[in-house]
């Protein structure tokens, strides 16, 4: 009998397995794997999850739903975010789910999100910071997570991601008059809420942009999570980045060392949301945190409420 778990961040644009020992003092990782699945691609109000979308995801699961059944995990944590909540079918593409690999998508609000992924951002900090905000810029929404003493004191769940941005506007002038408009009415609720946010406070950035950016910066020909976890970019790097990338097509950013195939179209978005936000508030660098909501639902797995253990 084995002592592991597992965990599935099933998001908007990137699905992650992770398959870990859990004791008291934290997590030991096994294996991770990740799939770029673009859930969110072709999405519409109307119809929800496309019929091409939902193919690559249920075809990614089998694949997760096979390696957990090789490592003999009997506990899994999966949670579905963005583009499964906000789709009309949303609901009988978790029943087909659950019905083909027998694994339990939970769908999770922003809110739960946050928390989750602050849990997991928190648990791979090199260092202790009294106050800081991580921002967990994702494929269909991004979330703005204030915290004190280890503890969530805001969250604000925006309705900007990097697939939405990229597949709704065309420019990035477009991108960021739309992120202006989300982000002033963060600052309205953090002002309503008595809260200030400075420069002065760290800035924790999570999820695939934020990765991506640390990765080109360290020229990474072989994505190296321990090298990237806690590595820190100023905002002229990343400016830098910014301009390197806009002045390339899609295909041509490909060449850039650290950039993943299947991002190349949605790094202007990414890069826009984390620039936005850092220009908005004064930051003047950047924490890269590879852990997140995979590591927050690993390390929750055993606490009851706000998910289901799913036994397989």
């Amino acid at each position: 009998m084995n002592d592991y778990c597992a965990a599935i961040d099933f998001g908007t644009n990137t699905a992650r397995l992770l398959i870990a020992v859990r004791s008291p003092a934290g997590i030991t990782p096994v294996r991770v794997e990740r799939e770029i699945v673009r859930l969110g691609g072709g999405f519409t109000d109307e119809c929800g999850l496309s019929a091409e979308a939902s193919e690559r995801g249920l075809a990614c699961l089998h694949r997760f739903a096979k390696i957990i059944s090789d490592y003999g995990v009997k506990q899994v944590r999966a949670s579905a975010t963005s583009a499964v909540r906000d789709a009309v079918n949303g609901r009988a593409f978790v029943d087909k789910v659950l019905q083909e690999t027998g694994i339990n998508l939970v769908v999770i609000d922003g809110d739960t999100e946050a928390r989750l992924t602050l849990k997991g951002v928190l648990s791979g900090l090199d260092s202790e910071s009294g106050t800081l905000v991580v921002l967990d810029a994702g494929g269909g929404s991004t979330e703005f997570t204030l915290s004190s003493h280890g503890s969530p004191a805001f969250i604000k769940s925006m309705p900007i991601g990097v697939v939405r941005l990229t597949e709704d506007f065309r420019t990035s002038i477009e991108m960021i008059e739309r992120v202006r408009t989300v982000i002033d009415q963060l600052e309205k609720d953090l002002s309503s809420a008595g809260i200030t946010v400075s420069g002065n406070t760290e800035l924790v950035g999570t999820a695939g942009t934020a990765t991506t950016i640390a990765a080109i910066k360290l020229e990474m020909v072989e994505y190296d999570y321990r090298k990237v976890n806690n590595f820190t970019v100023s905002r002229g790097d990343i400016a830098e980045i910014f301009q390197r990338l806009s002045s390339l097509n899609p295909q041509e950013r490909l060449a850039i060392k650290g950039l993943e195939k299947g991002r190349e179209d949605l790094i202007i978005a990414g890069l826009v949301i984390i620039t936005s936000v850092m220009d908005r508030f004064g930051f003047n660098r950047l924490k890269v945190s590879d852990f997140g909501l995979l590591e927050g639902l690993a390390l929750s797995g055993s606490e009851s409420g706000d998910l289901t253990v799913r036994q397989l």
